[in-house]
Order: C-alpha cells, then structure tokens, then sequence
C-alpha cells in the first residue's frame, strides 16, 4: 500500500521514487509526492521523468500516475524517476482547500444546525455545500465574506495531525461525516485531522486528507461569488481565492462605483439613494396607471351605444390594452353611463372580449359564452363582469356581431 505523502508534505514538488509497477500508461511509484483526486479536491498536475502525468487516482490502496496518452514512456519496475509538481496548481489547490475551512468556521459562527454536505475545487472557484436550519441570505453571505478575510489577516497557524478514529470523532466540534471522511482514512484506524487556528481556541477543526497551507495568511483575499440551493436544506456557497478574487473584487467595487456615479452618491450612500430611487419609481408607476386608467377610461366612453335585446349596450374595440386592466373602467362607465353592459374588443394578435354588465338585464358571464362560442376561444366571469380570449376573428367583426345580435 503506497499512501501519497502531499497531506503530510504540501511544500514538496520534486521527489525521486522507484517504479513499482507498469500498466500500459499506468504507473506505480514505491513512494509519490502526487495528491490524487479525492474529497473534492483535483489530482496534481506535473512530470515523471518529464513525462506529463493526465490524472492521478489511488486505487485499490495505490497511487496510480496515469501518464499523458501522446507520452513515450519505456518505464519499467525497478527504474529510477523524477517527479516534478506543477507548483502553481498545487498552491491554488491549498489555498483553495484551506480556505475552504476558513470559510466553514465562518460559517460555524453565522449559521445554527450548521452541517458539511461536500465541496469541489474548481478553476476559477471553490464551492462548500452547508446544512442549515435556514437558507442563507444576503447578509449571512457578506458576513462570511468579512469573516472569512479577517481569519486570513489574523495569519491563524493551519497544521494536521493524525488521531485515531475514536480520538478523532471525540475532537469537540469537528466536521467528521462520510462527505468530510473521504481521504482522511489514511488506513486503518488513523484519521488525519486539519485545525485552522490554536488547538485550544480553532477557528475550524476538521477530518480532512486534503493539502493545505501553513498558515491562513497565504490564501490571499476570498470573495464570495454566490449562493444556491442544491437540495433541501443545503446552500451552496461558491468562492473565490487569489487572481479570481482580486479581479471579481475589483469588478464589484468598480460597479459600485459606477452607481454611485449615476445616482450622485458615495458608494456609502448606494442603500440610500438606491431606496429613494425605487420609491421614486413606485410613485411614477403608481401615477402611471392612474393615467393609463383614465385613457382607457375615456376610450371607453366614447364607444357607441346601441339598443341588444331591450338592453342598452355600449360596444367598440380598444388596442393597446390588456384585459385585467379594463374590468375597473369598464365596470365604472356601466355604472356612470346608465348601461346595461359594456363590451370592449381587444385588438391585436390575439382578440378577446371583456364584458362588463349590471348583471340584471345583461350577465357578463353569458354575454361572454355567447360569443366564444360563436368565435371560439375560451373565457368565464360573474354577472356583473366576464373576459374571453383567443378569439378567431377580425375585432371589428366580433363587435358589430355584439351590436346587432
């Protein structure tokens, strides 16, 4: 059994090793300094030999270096190599991993019934998936945010150590459940165990196989991307650290910016300026629609009137306006005007009718019925007002029907 040695000794990148065994591309070391895929963080990238190494996965307790399908590579048992660890993505992969865990203790303090349910690292971003008693919202998300950055500028000590299973679960508030387990089973009964902080006072303690930084202060900024909700009961948070970070930093403050400017504000006074534009708005909305019922109020009135079965109708077309704003203007010219009923036609592409009627010598509902089903489409109401739609027939039609049935 050939455990990788990068949890214990992240700050290798060169290593020498013995081949122990061959597969076709598949290559076996006595000993690795290469992180295989596990637990949500990706396999290293780098060389045997100079020889790209595509993807590392421990299997049936080996560590496999499957090389680059293009490589040429007589490897055989007993060879001497040279491992080379691409230094970059193992230090985005550490920083991203730690900085996971700041971002979990942060969590510890903003969330109740705080739960992990898995974490991925990607690119450009990290997600952390949480189980809380409620969704996380704006607020709860800029406080982890602020947290998680002051966990950083505190340069908390990160270190690992391994315990046993048992000693391990007895850890007071340690994250320790089949999502955090992957990784950190170094065989047996051994449990590596990650503590971002003073062991007497941590800022997160965890049972974790991951590589990690020494210290919270080489993560760099964390900006939190966004959140989602997966599955019942789970939020997840994605993040940013390093270049990512700084650019969507940058890009958030210039923004800002950028509205403080087009309100005449400072960036402190957005909330402000921002609420007194929406109320603003409400009122210019609000002013709006009175408008808007007063035109088509008066188109209305100026429909003409005509003498349907004994009862007095007011009957035209109407464009530019939708059904549902109609029924208090509508019902307002019947009781203003001395009608029976009032029907409006909609024009455009898809007609309807609205009836509105003193529900004694005309019901709307039946005015309705009466011409869907002379017209198609569909539609329903009360006595006093009713609407059909997807009428199939010129507007102008379906009105001098109403007039002169």
């Amino acid at each position: 059994m050939t455990a990788s040695r990068a949890p214990a000794e992240p700050t290798v990148r060169e290593f020498e090793a013995t081949v122990e065994s061959v597969d076709g591309r598949e290559v076996v070391l006595d000993e690795t300094y290469f992180y295989p895929a596990s637990g949500g963080q990706p396999a290293d990238r780098g060389t045997l030999d100079g020889h790209l190494v595509d993807d590392v996965v421990e299997r049936d307790g080996a560590v496999v270096h499957a090389l680059d399908p293009d490589a040429d590579a007589a490897l055989a048992p007993g060879d001497e190599v040279t491992g080379l660890i691409d230094d970059a993505f193992r230090t985005y992969c550490a920083r991203a991993h730690t900085a996971s865990h700041v971002l979990y203790g942060a969590a510890r303090r903003v969330a109740d019934d705080l739960g992990y349910a898995g974490f991925d690292i990607a690119e450009t971003k990290v997600r952390v998936d949480l189980t809380t008693a409620e969704p996380l919202g704006d607020g709860d998300l800029i406080e982890l945010e602020r947290l998680a950055n002051r966990a950083v500028w505190d340069s908390l000590p990160v270190s690992w150590a391994t315990h046993s299973a048992g000693e391990a679960r007895d850890v007071d508030g340690i994250a320790f459940n089949t999502k955090t387990e992957e990784g950190a089973m170094s065989g047996g009964d051994a449990v590596r165990v990650v503590t971002v902080g003073e062991a007497d006072d941590p800022w997160d303690v965890a049972a974790c196989g991951g590589t990690h930084v020494a210290n919270t202060s080489e993560i760099g900024p964390i900006a939190v991307l966004e959140r989602s909700n997966p599955g019942e009961g789970v939020t997840r948070v994605e993040f940013a650290v390093g270049p990512t970070a700084i650019d969507e930093l940058g890009a958030v403050h210039a923004a800002a910016l950028d509205a403080a400017t087009a309100l005449d504000a400072r960036v402190g006074e957005l909330p402000d300026a921002v609420s007194r534009l929406r109320d603003e708005a409400d009122r210019l909305e609000a002013e709006l629609r009175d408008a808007r019922e007063e035109l088509l109020a008066a188109r209305l009135r100026e429909f003409p009137t005509a003498d349907v079965g004994g009862a007095r109708w007011a009957v035209g077309t109407v464009d530019d306006a939708d059904p549902n704003e109609l029924r208090e203007p509508a019902t307002a010219a019947v009781a203003a005007d001395d009608l029976d009923a009032l029907a409006a036609v909609g024009t455009g592409d898809a007609p309807f009718v609205v009836v509105a009627a003193d529900g004694d010598a005309v019901d709307a509902g039946d005015a309705v019925g009466a011409v869907t089903d002379e017209f198609g489409g569909g539609g329903g109401g009360g006595p006093t007002f009713a609407q059909g739609g997807g009428l199939d027939a010129d507007p102008e039609a379906v009105a001098a029907w109403l007039r002169e049935r």
